[in-house]
């Protein structure tokens, strides 16, 4: 099926990307494997710290972003059940393999002054809860199996989120793609649809690029340190 396997990397604004570094990085126990100028990104850094070979939080740096006053309850949630606008983090929950492991997270954390909330158990998953800097909420957890969904959609929520039956049945078994023989090319620009925020010239010139021309004007695949 095609679909996503994972998360590569969650991108996270700060304005003071050495602070978040330290933190991941003798907090959480996390390697620093990137710091370069962001690509496409006039005057942004970008850093990664390492999760696992094919998952990673990246931070991203620019001036602009220390006057952008942080306000919870609005740009961040505070606290794992707090609300924040639509559309941003409210939390991020990082994977351990095991609860012993989450029980050695849980007390190295505490090791470095950070007080910890848990674990708590939700059935699904074990999981601890504490803060990051900038007021990121945080949260490791663990899962002895899959999540069964025949436990765990509630008909409740889901009549509640006006979600029917066919919706739901197509929503629990998604609908195969086969890829087609040629590449699909970008739609024509569709108001009624999501949308990144460029100047509308240039999301124009953008989205009526062939995906080879722009590939070849915008990738930048040399490392900074050879």
């Amino acid at each position: 099926m095609t679909q996503p396997n994972g998360v590569h990397h969650l991108a996270i604004t700060t304005a003071d990307i050495k602070t978040q570094i330290d933190y991941f990085n003798d907090v959480l126990g996390c390697e620093l494997v990137a710091l370069y100028w962001m690509h496409g990104v006039q005057g942004a850094w970008h850093g990664f710290m390492k999760l696992n070979d094919a998952s990673y939080v990246a931070f991203v740096q620019m001036d602009a972003i220390k006057d952008i006053e942080p306000i919870p309850g609005v740009t961040h949630a505070g606290n794992g059940g707090g609300t924040s606008a639509a559309g941003t983090m409210q939390h991020v929950a990082f994977n351990v393999d095991t609860y012993d492991d989450l029980l050695a997270m849980r007390d190295r954390i505490r090791s470095r002054g950070i007080n910890v909330m848990g674990p708590i158990h939700h059935g699904m998953c074990d999981s601890i809860y504490f803060a990051g800097l900038e007021g990121l909420t945080l949260e490791v957890a663990t899962s002895t199996e899959a999540i069964d969904g025949n436990h765990w959609i509630d008909p409740e929520v889901v009549g509640l989120a006006n979600i029917d039956a066919a919706e739901l049945a197509r929503f629990r078994a998604p609908a195969p793609f086969e890829r087609p023989a040629e590449a699909v090319p970008n739609p024509p620009i569709d108001p009624t649809k999501p949308h990144m925020v460029y100047q509308p010239a240039v999301y124009q010139a953008i989205m009526s690029m062939p995906d080879d021309e722009l590939a070849d004007r915008f990738s930048v695949t040399t490392p900074p340190v050879p």
